[in-house]
């Protein structure tokens, strides 16, 4: 049995059950196995800035095994797991998102990826068989999805038409890029399913760096925001990957594909589990939209590092527009 510690939730948001969404019903789904794919991923972020891949190379022996490990360590007692507290923001952490006022019906583990693989050292608060198989399994999911987001990037590029093809795809390979992983656990909350109502396990927002990479286990609860305002549930599926743009992509085409709002509900009936890779650049990498892209345009950003964006985003709440701060005053 999954324990969570029983925090007061009067600060995560109840939300009621919406209808489904009338004017869209279809998650667009990309084959990376198919001609003509890159143009589809295009299409995807700027109509949505979200799509679901299959064919993506990664095994489910991969994906099945980080899955298991995860859900080991989350079945642990809460005083175990609070052992894996680090210094903000890695490290485990239950319901607080963030040190700005952000809950959620969440506990998670968050950790930062570099060139170096993780070692089991740093999963100390396991015990020390199960640390060597969760760090075996922790390296070798991210390895493959690394390798997946440097696929999609420069499959995007291509569909941009940028002839440099790794253009976006360095920024996430390269030996000083700045991603994190995070492992998510929203536990099922038996009273919401007397009250049919939903509670924030995540609230609504948009991921910093350029590109998410997400894989769940079979439970609803993810959605994301349409441009008309509504929120769509995106279906679960377990064998596949699901990718949207972050807002540092945003910058770099000029607005062109969309940083996507989403947001995590729970539900009374079942646990969801989650993984994300967060591709981030290098610290010092200066963030401008590419000339490449301009065609005579006005930029809409000012120039800023990463290091620049990643400050402003962890002084913010989930819900703020970050990108609101770099925006440049339009001459017309």
């Amino acid at each position: 049995m999954v324990v969570l510690a029983n925090t007061p939730t009067e600060q995560i948001s109840i939300i009621k059950p919406q209808k489904a969404h009338v004017h869209f019903s279809n998650i667009p789904i990309i084959d990376l196995s198919k001609p003509g794919c890159e143009i589809a991923i295009v299409k995807a972020l700027e109509d949505f800035g979200f799509f679901k891949v299959t064919n993506h190379g990664v095994s489910k022996e991969i994906m099945s095994k980080l899955e298991a490990e995860a859900v080991k360590f989350f079945s642990l007692s809460q005083v175990e797991k609070d052992k894996a507290g680090y210094p903000n923001p890695c490290g485990y952490g239950n319901k607080r998102i963030g040190g700005n006022g952000d809950f959620g019906w969440v506990e998670y583990l968050l950790f930062e990826i570099n060139s170096k693989p993780i070692s089991s050292t740093s999963l100390g608060f396991l015990r020390e068989h199960c640390a060597s198989l969760f760090c075996s399994a922790l390296n070798e999911y991210i390895s493959s999805v690394r390798k997946l987001s440097s696929n999609v990037l420069e499959l995007m590029a291509q569909g941009l038409g940028i002839k440099q093809r790794d253009i976006f795809s360095k920024l996430v390979t390269s030996q000083e890029s700045d991603s994190m992983f995070r492992l998510n656990h929203y536990p099922a909350c038996p009273l919401l399913k007397e009250l049919n109502c939903n509670l924030t396990g995540f609230g609504e927002h948009t991921d910093p760096q350029l590109i998410s990479i997400l894989r769940s286990n079979n439970t609803n609860g993810f959605q994301i925001a349409l441009k008309d305002g509504g929120w769509l549930s995106v279906p679960p599926d377990e064998g596949s990957f699901f990718i949207n743009a972050g807002d540092i992509l945003q910058v770099l085409t000029n607005g062109r594909l969309r940083s996507v709002k989403h947001r995590v509900l729970t539900n009374g009936s079942k646990a969801r589990v989650s993984m994300i890779f967060f591709g981030g650049p290098p610290l010092n990498q200066m963030i401008t939209p590419l000339p490449q892209l301009l065609k005579g345009e006005e930029k809409k950003y000012i120039d800023f590092t990463w290091a620049d964006y990643k400050k402003a985003a962890f002084k913010s709440r989930l819900a703020d527009n970050r990108l609101a701060l770099f925006e440049r005053e339009m001459t017309h």
